[in-house]
């Protein structure tokens, strides 16, 4: 058992690592999950300036994904819509109708020129066998901007999950400016379908967001939406409400979508019926308004880690530094080696080394003889001179000799000095060049990519304070029932399906409970009426109680504030008996004593507001030591 428990352990851990590493869970340095690095991967190595059929792409990046060509497709897709770094041709389906591709071999997509200035740098980059050892794939692409802020991602795992909404291109640059300045900065989500987005618990990252659709109200018998919350479509929009009005929750006429390239969806409203009675039971009762939940889970040092979307910028910051320096030195170097091959292409033609190797007769002495020939104007060169030197310079043409321009090679390697001299000023100053270049990239996108979603403060729409209240809810004092379901008796008041009702049954019980259809609460129910917070703050509940033993009487003012839904409570001691209650406030208690020798007032008017309003919990106050026949409330004579 022990080997199965360890067996299962070890490969059940494999799996989960596996998962969240290798397909769920996007890597911070360039915010792709492998499926979409591989499918950027095969566009560059197929890149040729045209479009490619998707089937061709798809089955290339077959040779680096190993989970089949229909995750493959579906990705490249959703990668294609954010409309970032890939250009499509074709159908590739609606984002805001929710309709799908066409099929991969209709479609076609290209790679924009902005992929490769941003993630394109094949010298820096760390790549690793495929699955299969035949090719090599990136470990992750040197992004030089914060991708997975900018496409956002989605994705289940085992145990955890990830949840980053996408931002706006133009303010995650310009926080990534501020970031590397020393400034402080603050990043909202923006979304492709536009609406409003309220972020008051956005919480950096990591709280939730509220996302409402944007309506056109111009019209007092018709609302238009004309763009939707983030997660919905169009049909999804259409369906929730069409349920909504089913289920008598909103009053609507009719409804048509009208959406193309810009959401337009109608709805008519019936006679009687205004915008703005529907308008907030659509944020209420439908997918007009949701609230999403964040998550922000990345790959970060090979570990899956909870960032901030501060801690993401800032990561990044750092990170375009580390790139721009590694590219820099690649040129450095690149332009070190240009400039060592053309000082010595010059000085062998233009000091006709070459002549010193037309008596040698062994590829040994004509080595040496180049080498040797270097020796005069070794000032000028500024390295060593190896074989693959003499080797470049053999194979050089007599016909390139003969037409040899001395004073363009000379200009050829000053402008060499000049770029390897502005390359080592980057170097020195390597957070000035790396404004320079988001600045750069800034200014040729900015209208590619301007804010969408409008940033607004807004409270979710309670589905109680929307539901409207026009089903009557009836008590019959003769069967005790109260309900919506009964038709006989008295009609109490109106309520909605989401009230709830507070009941105080004769023998002082009280509970509070959702509608009832069709409830048993006695014959002597006392009182019955509304639980939300605005009617029972604003009632004030007076009881007279007399106790058992002692028959002595007490007055009892109080609230109702808490309670548990469908929970017994007492308003009176065990051992009291209730006599009267009521909820007004312009009364007396009138208090009629028994007769005896000494009394000579024998009825007495107490103003309610003399007794203190307290806990529903505390006990009442003693009406009068005297014997008590009877006690009543009246409306006060004052």
């Amino acid at each position: 058992m022990s080997y199965v428990e360890t067996l299962y352990n070890q490969n059940f851990l494999e799996y989960a690592s596996y998962v969240i590493k290798d397909r769920a869970i996007p890597d911070i340095r360039d915010g792709f999950k492998p499926v979409q690095r591989r499918i950027l991967h095969s566009l560059f190595e197929m890149d040729d300036g045209k479009f490619h059929k998707v089937a061709n792409v798809v089955g290339n990046s077959m040779k680096y994904h190993p989970h089949g060509d229909a995750s493959i497709y579906s990705a490249l897709v959703v990668l294609a819509n954010k409309e970032v770094f890939i250009e499509k041709q074709g159908n590739f389906g609606n984002v805001f109708t929710g309709d799908s591709a066409s099929a991969a071999r209709y479609i076609e997509c290209r790679l924009l020129p902005f992929a490769k200035k941003i993630l394109y740098s094949p010298a820096i980059t760390e790549y690793q066998e495929s699955y299969d050892g035949r090719n090599k794939e990136p470990v992750a692409f040197p992004s030089k901007i914060p991708v997975l802020l900018i496409q956002g991602a989605e994705g289940i795992a085992v145990g955890m999950a990830t949840k980053i909404l996408p931002h706006n291109f133009n303010e995650v640059l310009e926080a990534v400016i501020s970031a590397l300045h020393g400034d402080s900065f603050q990043l909202f989500p923006d979304f492709i379908g536009g609406g409003f987005i309220d972020v008051s618990d956005y919480q950096d990252g990591l709280g939730k967001v509220l996302v409402r659709a944007k309506f056109d109200t111009t019209d007092e018998k018709k609302i238009i939406i004309k763009e939707i919350p983030f997660g919905t479509t169009t049909e999804s929009i259409i369906t929730s409400i069409e349920n909504a009005s089913r289920k008598g929750k909103i009053k609507i006429g009719s409804i048509n979508d009208f959406t193309t390239d810009k959401v337009e969806i109608e709805i008519k409203l019936p006679r009687n019926v205004h915008t703005s009675d529907v308008v907030d039971s659509l944020y209420a009762f439908t997918d007009c308004e949701n609230s999403i939940s964040i998550n922000l889970l990345v790959i970060n040092d090979n570990l899956p880690t909870i960032m901030t979307v501060t801690e993401v910028i800032n990561y990044h910051a750092g990170y375009l530094l580390n790139v721009l320096k590694a590219e820099l030195k690649v040129s450095e170097a690149d332009l070190k080696d240009k400039i060592h091959a053309r000082t010595l292409e010059r000085i062998f033609i233009e000091e006709r080394i070459y002549k010193d190797i037309e008596d040698k007769s062994t590829g040994e002495s004509v080595r040496k003889a180049v080498i040797d020939g270097f020796i005069l104007y070794k000032n000028e060169i500024k390295r060593e001179v190896i074989d693959e030197d003499v080797e470049r310079l053999l194979k050089i043409p007599i016909r390139r000799i003969s037409l040899y321009d001395i004073n363009k090679a000379r200009k050829e390697i000053e402008e060499l000095y000049a770029r390897l001299k502005d390359v080592r000023y980057k170097l020195k100053n390597l957070t000035e060049y790396a404004v320079s270049f988001l600045e750069e990239v800034l200014s040729q996108n900015r209208s590619r990519f301007e804010r969408k979603t409008e940033i607004i403060s807004f409270k979710k729409v309670d589905v109680r304070e929307a539901a409207k209240r026009d089903i009557d809810i009836y008590y019959d004092s003769d069967t005790g029932y109260l309900g919506t379901d009964v038709k006989t008796g008295n009609s109490q008041f109106k309520v909605s399906s989401y009230d709830r009702i507070l009941i105080i049954r004769k023998n002082g019980i009280y509970s509070v409970t959702d509608v009832p259809h069709r409830l048993f609460v006695d014959s002597g129910m006392l009182y019955c009426g509304l639980a939300d917070k605005d009617s029972l703050d604003n009632i004030v509940f007076s009881v007279l109680y007399q106790n058992k033993s002692t028959k002595y009487v007490f007055i009892k003012r109080f609230r109702i504030e808490k309670f548990i839904l469908d929970k017994s409570y007492e308003i009176v001691p065990d051992d009291g008996k209730l006599l009267k209650l009521s909820t007004k406030e312009d009364i007396d208690v009138v208090v009629i004593y028994i007769p005896k020798p000494r009394i000579k007032k024998l009825e007495e008017n107490l103003p309610i507001n003399n007794f203190l309003i307290k806990n529903v919990r505390a006990g009442g106050n003693r009406l009068s030591t005297k014997e008590i026949k009877s006690v009543k409330f009246m409306k006060s004579r004052s």
